[in-house]
């Protein structure tokens, strides 16, 4: 029984950690694009958001990466989790090309579960998500 516990609570460790560093992960200044079907939906611990600011920078786990140092560590990360899920912030006024560009590094990583975030229309249009 007593093996059991310590399980239980090393998973529970794990999801609250991970739980803040997807917070953290929003707290960069992304306004992201509105949509008619945009909705809040649920996060998941482990899942990998990517966040393309204005200006084409590209961060991963709130650090900035170059576009070669962020197909190095999605080949690693799909190397362990094939099926892992992608989740791309870019700001509204990202230039499209730059958005591409970490779509296709996405691709040729291995990830086919992209996702792109949004606001639905009725909410502010300056609120972060």
């Amino acid at each position: 029984m007593t093996p059991l516990i310590d399980v239980v609570f090393l998973i529970l460790i794990w999801f609250i950690s991970a739980s803040i560093y997807a917070k953290w992960e929003t707290k960069i200044s992304v306004k992201v694009p509105t949509a008619k079907t945009g909705k809040y939906s649920k996060r998941f611990p482990g899942e990998v958001i990517i966040n393309i600011s204005n200006d084409g920078k590209i961060f991963m786990n709130s650090i900035q990466v170059s576009n070669q140092r962020l197909t190095k560590l999605l080949k690693e990360l799909t190397k362990v989790f094939p099926s892992q899920s992608v989740i791309i912030r870019g700001d509204r006024k990202t230039p499209y090309e730059d958005t591409i560009k970490v779509l296709d590094t996405c691709k040729e990583s291995g990830i086919n579960l992209i996702s792109f975030a949004t606001v639905p229309q009725d909410q502010n249009k300056d609120e972060l998500i």
